[in-house]
């Protein structure tokens, strides 16, 4: 067809716009934001629309598509994880313009991504796993069930597998299940594996890419009553027992042990405060993740906390909330995780709590305290956050679905990973 400085003619002999211009895309999960410039050149009619429509081979741009009346035009239902181009066509009243120039290559996927999964509600004990993504402030959203609806828990994350331990809440554990599921695909968990080494009461976890460790507990191995300063590991990629790791400084005794929280940067490994006695530990110990052997001493908390929450970028840890001398605290502390040594203050959380989802819930800028029990009331709903690299008091970032406490927490993006 002829054309009129690339505008087609339409309807009636009349012209058609020209192509937009410079068209950028902007992947997303399961979707891209396709922005562009309008063209000067509107035809013989003023503009009405414009289509994007997207194509993994460069040929066929049928994979996804969307109108709209201005820029920027998001298309949905996209494929995670598989590279794409976008073109975009303008519209007046007389026909469709030729195609834009392709964009550059994009690639969706589902970006930083937090779970939290199990816990304890006003109703009882849940098996609920839930989702939030982490840039973004809102509420979360339904992801899948975990195997087991049986007590609290902790959790750790590769970039693509979160895994998860259902904490069975027994003094004298059979079993000490493992599950996992793909940050990528929402569903149910799957069994990845047995802790065997430790029954993981109040345990706590943390991980780089391709190591889980578990560290301390309130006193069980499967099978047996004893108190425990195990370190467990796992390789995350591969479904199996844990395996033994080494042992914590603190010693055989419920008072140091269990109830604490965990951090990681891609090298090091940080467990920080805990305990089942007043007053709550202030010892934090650290492993390198990628050498089995016995923990070391890094420093102290500024106060003695137990069922903390704590998260990390690949250099700092912020260790927040907790019991301390068994009242509900706010306290924040940082370290910075390749130099031992005593936290430093941070700020201030907006609600004394603790029992917050236990795991690194991050995405190395921003970390997240989720759920618990405040002074004012259990089994709260808000999500928290502060920004790792200032220091500060927390800020709302939105609600869990159900109030619970003692939830397991796992992200694919926190400190630990590079």
């Amino acid at each position: 067809m002829a054309n009129r400085n690339g505008g087609f003619i339409g309807t009636d002999g009349l012209d058609a716009p020209d192509p937009p211009t410079a068209v950028t895309p902007t992947a997303g999960d399961a979707q891209v934001s396709v922005a562009f410039t309008a063209p000067t050149d509107t035809g013989t009619s003023a503009i009405t629309g414009f289509v994007a429509q997207v194509s993994t081979d460069g040929t066929d741009y049928s994979a996804g598509s969307n109108t709209g009346t201005s820029s920027p035009i998001v298309v949905s239902s996209l494929t995670n994880g598989t590279a794409a181009t976008a073109k975009v066509w303008a519209i007046n009243a007389y026909g469709t313009s030729a195609p834009s120039d392709a964009s550059a290559s994009f690639t969706p996927s589902i970006g930083t991504r937090g779970l939290i999964a199990s816990g304890s509600t006003a109703s009882g004990q849940v098996n609920t796993i839930t989702y939030i993504t982490i840039a973004t402030s809102g509420s979360d959203t339904d992801f899948g069930d975990t195997s087991d609806t049986t007590g609290r828990g902790t959790g750790l994350g590769s970039s693509t597998r979160g895994v998860l331990f259902i904490n069975k809440q027994s003094s004298n554990p059979t079993t000490a299940p493992i599950d996992y599921v793909a940050f990528a695909t929402t569903g149910n968990s799957s069994d990845f594996g047995d802790l065997t080494v430790m029954g993981g009461r109040d345990t706590a976890a943390a991980a780089n890419e391709t190591r889980g460790l578990f560290m301390g507990q309130l006193g069980e191995t499967v099978g047996s009553s004893n108190a425990q300063e195990t370190i467990a590991y796992i390789t995350i990629a591969s479904a199996g027992n844990a395996q033994d790791f080494g042992n914590l400084t603190r010693g055989s005794s419920d008072g140091a042990n269990g109830r604490n929280a965990a951090l990681a940067s891609t090298t090091r490994a940080v467990l920080c405060g805990g305990g089942a006695s007043t007053p709550e530990s202030n010892i934090m110990d650290y492993v390198t993740i990628g050498s089995t052997g016995n923990a070391t001493d890094f420093g102290d908390l500024n106060v003695g906390m137990n069922n903390n929450a704590a998260v990390s970028s690949n250099t700092r840890g912020v260790i927040a909330a907790g019991l301390n001398s068994g009242n509900y605290n706010n306290t924040i502390d940082y370290i910075t995780i390749a130099s031992t040594g005593n936290a430093s203050d941070f700020g201030d959380m907006t609600l004394k709590q603790f029992k917050c989802a236990n795991g690194n819930l991050s995405n190395k800028t921003i970390g997240m305290m989720a759920g618990g029990n405040s002074e004012s009331a259990d089994y709260i709903q808000q999500i928290s956050y502060i920004t790792i690299a200032s220091t500060g008091n927390s800020a709302d970032f939105g609600d869990l679905g159900q109030g619970r406490d003692g939830s397991c927490a796992a992200s694919n993006s926190h400190g630990g990973i590079s």
